[in-house]
């Protein structure tokens, strides 16, 4: 039986992105569903851009039975609204170098104002010169030379502007936490970080023990950018849950 596995990209990738990854699943009894989200390669003009609107688009794209999801980073963010909206649709939830979301609104506010300035300077500027800038975040330091060139590939897919409106509408600032709403998805859920991106292997330790049946992976020494830098281990979450994590 062939299952879906619904897989969304993270800030300025789109559903190309998961390229890498779909080579690795080659062969497997799964049906890959790659989606660009709101602001974002072929969506780049559906709005409003808002973390409801963009779950309504999963849910109508997907299959009426139950699918995998497999979210990467603001994807893996999207993908917690989405099981949160229709729990009995997700039969397996994989979340990549994701969060629930920042606990206090002073760091929310603090995020937001970042995010504006980077939306300010995509307004501005060729998308060219966005995606050096986002490259050059601390996140993806460290990354090996042909996954920073396949996601600069990538970013280049996109519209700044839209990419603009994507960060004001859902940027990391503008959620509101769903830490407390973890314990409501009783599907199997794999939590995934790379081993040097300490921040989110942190997050995931505690995601994992708050959610009700959930396996933190940490990838050896791989960062955030799991689906470009260990996309055979994220293939591997999606096919089989994990037996082991770190």
């Amino acid at each position: 039986m062939t299952t879906t596995v619904v897989l969304l990209h993270g800030f300025a990738g789109t559903r190309l992105g998961w390229e890498f990854v779909l080579r690795a699943l080659d062969g497997e009894p799964y049906r890959p569903l790659a989606l660009d989200l709101r602001g974002h390669g072929a969506a780049r003009d559906a709005r409003p851009i808002t973390f409801e609107a963009c779950a309504g688009d999963v849910l109508a794209a997907a299959p009426p039975e139950p699918f995998v999801l497999c979210g990467y980073s603001m994807g893996g963010r999207v993908a917690l609204h989405v099981a949160l909206a229709a729990p009995e649709r997700v039969s397996r939830l994989v979340l990549v170098g994701a969060t629930p979301g920042l606990e206090t609104e002073a760091e929310r506010a603090a995020r937001r104002r970042s995010d504006e300035r980077l939306a300010d300077f995509a307004e501005d500027e060729p998308i060219e010169d966005f995606a050096d800038l986002w490259a050059r975040q601390r996140l993806f330091t460290g990354d090996p030379p042909d996954a920073v060139a396949f996601a600069r590939a990538d970013t280049l897919r996109n519209d700044p502007r839209a990419l603009a409106a994507a960060l004001r509408g859902i940027g990391t600032g503008q959620q509101a936490p769903l830490w407390d709403r973890l314990g409501e998805l009783t599907m199997p859920v794999t939590v995934m970080a790379g081993e040097r991106d300490e921040k989110f292997v942190t997050i995931g330790r505690r995601m994992a023990a708050a959610l009700p049946d959930a396996e933190l992976v940490v990838v050896p020494g791989a960062g955030h950018g799991l689906s470009r830098e260990a996309p055979q281990a994220v293939a591997a979450a999606i096919s089989v849950a994990p037996t082991q994590g770190v």
